[in-house]
């Protein structure tokens, strides 16, 4: 079974003789469990830490809020709790001042290994934000649902730089986010303590449901392993007017639009010979989101091999298939993680190449050979930072 950073920093009684002297402020969620499903703010206080402060991402401390939904602050147990999802971008940093009386912030929550995926991002933006002073940053590791070995996709381009897009990695990146944060350390040069409490028994071709952890949804729309394998492609469709599914009970693992036809569209993607996925036609009625309440024609995703299946190889082939069968699929424009810069698609795919590659009638082959070669050095790249070399 692997041993989460959480678990090995509340059994190392020098760790913790260390805590109870410094003020500790914490940036987590609901996700921050000890395998007897404590929340580290209770364990830590139990163990006689003194946190101050609590820091929450999107969705909430206890993720109850939907995707762009704004959260307020609140208090827990007498413990202040600061949002750091608010009505702007401003608020996706900790407040001025919120860190005068703090001497250690301690990170853990779990991330699903997608850069669009929120709560790194906040974690990359609180270290940036921690530069030149004398807090520590301490991360404790958690695993990488999807794995330490598969990457795929483009990384950001310059001036697409985003909530969803803080860091130039591939969609699929492949690291825990203590290797993310010794990346962003040493590629931004960042004058920051950074401590790291690794993982024990993690091993880069492990799945979630290789680690002996529980599954806790770490957001509203990831009820499970399934929904993190298919997501970093069918998050693609947040920047379409076509459902990804959210109001219904598998958000991701289906898909669709009252001007779907689901026999045509899965003939038009089987055209496309993609490995590890079989597509099932089906109707749904989003109760929430994109056609609340309208009877959507879609399909289901079926992942039957999950090593060789490319979620973002697949959610590309979706999108060009929609457009090719359907004059109605268009992307979405207007505010996006509050950027009104660019379209939410360009933001997710890192830049407007795949978009174009679309529109101009490429094939997949060709628009799939777009990010190779950046796919490739990140592999190769990323090896530095790992903190699990199996």
């Amino acid at each position: 079974m692997v041993i989460t950073g959480l678990e090995r920093l509340l059994h190392d009684r020098d760790a913790l003789k260390n805590l109870v002297k410094r003020k500790t402020a914490l940036l987590v969620n609901h996700t921050s469990l000890t395998s007897r499903f404590e929340y580290s703010w209770d364990a830590l206080r139990r163990s006689g830490c003194p946190v101050v402060r609590i820091f929450s991402p999107e969705h909430g401390l206890f993720g109850t809020e939907q995707d762009q939904v704004a959260v307020d602050p609140g208090m827990l147990q007498g413990i202040e709790v600061v949002s750091l999802y608010g009505h702007s971008a401003e608020t996706l940093k900790p407040p001025a001042g919120m860190l005068d009386d703090i001497d250690l912030i301690i990170f853990d929550i779990q991330d699903i290994g997608t850069r669009y995926y929120t709560y790194v991002n906040t974690m990359i933006l609180f270290m940036k934000a921690l530069h030149g002073t004398d807090v520590e940053f301490m991360i404790l590791d958690r695993p990488n649902p999807l794995g330490g070995r598969i990457v795929e996709g483009p990384l950001i381009g310059a001036g697409y730089e985003s909530f969803v897009g803080v860091e130039p990695v591939p969609v699929r990146h492949g690291l825990t986010a203590a290797e993310m944060g010794l990346m962003v350390k040493e590629k931004h040069n960042l004058d920051i303590h950074l401590t790291i409490v690794a993982m024990e028994n993690w091993k880069r071709d492990m799945y979630f449901d290789h680690t002996g952890c529980a599954w806790i949804p770490p957001s509203p729309n990831m009820p499970s392993l399934q929904t993190a394998l298919v997501y970093p492609g069918l998050c693609l469709l947040e920047g379409l007017n076509i459902s990804e599914g959210r109001g219904t009970t598998t958000p991701f693992e289906l898909f669709g639009a009252p001007f779907i036809d689901p026999y045509a569209l899965r003939e038009r993607l089987n055209s496309f010979n993609l490995d590890g996925v079989m597509f099932r036609p089906h109707y749904f009625r989003p109760t929430f989101n994109k056609y609340r309440g309208e009877e959507c024609g879609g399909l289901c995703i079926h992942v039957t091999d999950r090593d060789s299946f490319r979620p973002f190889l697949c959610g590309v082939a979706i999108t060009g298939a929609a457009h090719d069968l359907y004059p109605q699929s268009d992307f979405l424009q207007g505010v996006y993680e509050f950027n009104d810069m660019h379209r939410a698609f360009d933001l997710l795919t890192g830049s407007s190449v795949i978009r174009e590659g679309i529109l101009a009638g490429k094939t997949m082959d060709e628009i799939g050979r777009s990010w190779a070669p950046a796919e490739k050095q990140f592999r190769e790249e990323k090896e530095e930072y790992h903190l699990y070399k199996d």
